[in-house]
Order: C-alpha cells, then structure tokens, then sequence
C-alpha cells in the first residue's frame, strides 16, 4: 500500500524492496548460453522467437507511452471496421487503425499492460503521433532532412536503430524460454529476496512542532499534546474521530490517522522500537520526533511471509529473459569479433586526443 504520510519524516528513506533488484546470474548461470555464429545465426540459435518489426511511424512519433496488450488492445482500436479505416486526421496526413495495431505491437509487454489497464493512453499516443506527423509534414516543406549536417545526423541514427534491431533479432531468446525447471531453480535460489517483512497497520496523532521552535510554539505544542492524552484515556474514546480534530494537517488526518500497512523496516527505529511491544489496538506513549509528537496505535500486524512462485511468475520470467538475451548478445558480438579481429591504430587515436587537447 502506497500513500502519502502525514509528516514525511515518519519514514525511513531507504526504499522497499523489489524483486526487480534480484541478483538471478548465479541461477542463470546453470542453463549458459551457447555461442552464436554471426554468419549463420538463425541456424545457431534455438528456434528464437523473432520479435516483430517496428512500427512504421515517423521517426520521433514513437512517444514512450505506457500501452497495452497487442492481443487485448482498448475498444478504440479493436472496434476499428476495416483495415483502412481512420481513427485521427491531421492536415493531410491520416491515422488509421492498422497505424495504431503497429504502434502497440512495437511496444514492450509493460508498456501494454499499462495501455490495457487505461485506455486514455493511447489516446494521448495518437496526439503524440499526430503532432509528430504536423513536424514531419513541416521539415519536409522545408526539405530540412536534406541538409547535409541532418542527412549525416540521421544515417547515424538509421545505422544505430538498424544495429540494434538486428542485435535484437539474433539474441532473443526462444519463446519457450525460460521453462518450468529454469523457473524454479531461479525462484529457489532467490527464495530470500522474496521475502516480504511483517508489516504494520498503524494509525497516528500528529501534533506538529519545528525543531527550532520557539518557547512560545513548544508551550502550545505540549499543551495540544496534553489534551489530547485527556481525550485519549476517556472509556471507549475514539482514536480515527480525535485524530482527525485535533492531528496536525495532512492525509493521515483526514482518514482518522490512518497510515495503512508499514514494512516492519521501513518505520523510523523510534517509532518501531515502541510499535513492537504494544498490543493490537493499543496506543503508543507520544513520541517525540524532529517535526513534532506522534502518538500511535497498532491496528493490526501482518506475519512476514515468502511471495510464492505464482506470484512472481511473470516478474522473474522477465528477468531472466533480458539475462539470456544479454548474454547471448555478448556472445554473438564475441564471435563476430573473433572471426574478424579487428586492427586498431593506437597511436593514431592518441594523436587525435592530443591534437583535440591542444585546441
């Protein structure tokens, strides 16, 4: 659970975990990649899944938009009629349905997902792509590609997209990849960075005071905290309503000091330290911190717990094929190297660096 706490400093500033930071080599390393023979590459590889070509879209009209599913594309698109038909106009130039099935199949399984879970999206893609047809349709006017400092600029880039792509093609891993056996031997070895750490569901009263303060703001900061230890201890007071009149503002207050469920590690030491021993539904004494007093109350404790397999299918199966793939690109690149060394001049490149360093 995310939200926005009261006072920030509640919080220690480390961040939570995630299972996107496991270290999966060592696992990885039991099912090694086998070298690639640049020169024959699709009969070196295992069957690898060819990824599907990029969308045809100008060059920068590719907006880095979180997308969805190309299988499971939003109604705006899905809903098309024919394959012509057009879905956004801008000047001259049209954006027809099969503009947009290319454009979300160009795009990776997050960015889909994204899309699938709001559809607004793409609708914020196909401005972008209309904005990009208006620049395109201006510097063609202008035949400003034609220049021949542009043209340069962009063979380089064409060069680069086109090394890539190819890189990508040779080094994606199979679409069986990883199995059921790879999978487990990799959740296995990581069963400790799975591990979720007991959590707390706390509710707090925030009575706000600078460090700095003056004698007058202290006086009546200790004053409020007084009162509200008078409410506190009244048979069957109500700690979310006295929160919320007298916490100090912010979120936490509105909902009745509640701060939802805390990472055992992620509280403050000294807020933990108190949190530990108290009972569930009991009240801390104040706490003093940097911002002022906090008084808490325990809500409930969630035990700590291994995320299990199912769980984090889809996340490891992620990281270990960006793992496979990287190391396949490695080892095509080594093997095209080795079959054509190349020949540097060393003192050649040093006189550059020494003429450029004289300039």
């Amino acid at each position: 659970m995310t939200r926005s706490r009261s006072p920030a400093i509640f919080l220690k500033a480390a961040g939570v975990a995630t299972f996107t930071g496991l270290i999966l080599s060592s696992a990885i390393a039991q099912t090694p990649a086998q070298p690639v023979q640049p020169r024959n590459a699709q009969a070196q590889m295992p069957a690898p899944a060819r990824p599907k070509p990029a969308a045809a879209a100008p060059a920068a009209a590719a907006p880095v938009a979180p997308a969805a599913s190309s299988a499971a594309a939003p109604s705006t698109v899905a809903s098309a009629k024919s394959s012509g038909e057009v879905v956004a106009r801008v000047g001259n130039s049209d954006i027809s349905a099969d503009d947009m099935r290319s454009y979300i199949a160009a795009l990776g399984p997050r960015e889909q997902a994204a899309l699938a879970q709001d559809p607004a999206l793409l609708s914020q893609a196909v401005r972008m792509l209309l904005s990009n047809r208006l620049v395109m349709q201006e510097l063609a006017a202008k035949k400003w590609d034609q220049q021949p400092a542009v043209a340069a600029q962009l063979e380089k880039v064409r060069e680069n997209a086109m090394v890539e792509l190819y890189l990508q093609s040779v080094s994606n891993p199979p679409a069986n990849f990883p199995s059921d056996e790879d999978l487990q031997k990799v959740y296995d070895a990581n069963r400790a960075a799975l591990l979720v750490p007991r959590q707390y569901q706390l509710a707090q009263i925030f009575i706000p005071m600078a460090k700095d303060a003056d004698k007058a703001t202290v006086d009546a900061a200790k004053k409020k905290l007084d009162e509200v230890q008078k409410k506190l201890k009244v048979a069957g007071a109500d700690f979310a309503a006295i929160a919320r009149s007298d916490s100090g503002a912010g979120d936490s207050a509105e909902r009745g000091g509640d701060l939802g469920l805390l990472p055992e590690d992620q509280i403050r030491p000294e807020i933990r330290s108190q949190v530990v021993g108290l009972a569930k539904g009991a009240v801390s004494e104040p706490i003093t911190l940097d911002d002022g007093y906090h008084i808490i109350r325990l809500v409930d404790t969630k035990a700590a717990y291994t995320r299990t397999l199912p769980e984090v299918r889809d996340q490891l199966v992620r990281q270990i094929r960006t793992e496979r793939a990287a190391a396949l690109r490695r080892a095509y690149l080594a093997e095209l190297l080795k079959q054509q060394p190349p020949i540097i001049n060393e003192l050649a490149l040093a006189k550059l660096l020494d003429g450029k360093s004289r300039n």
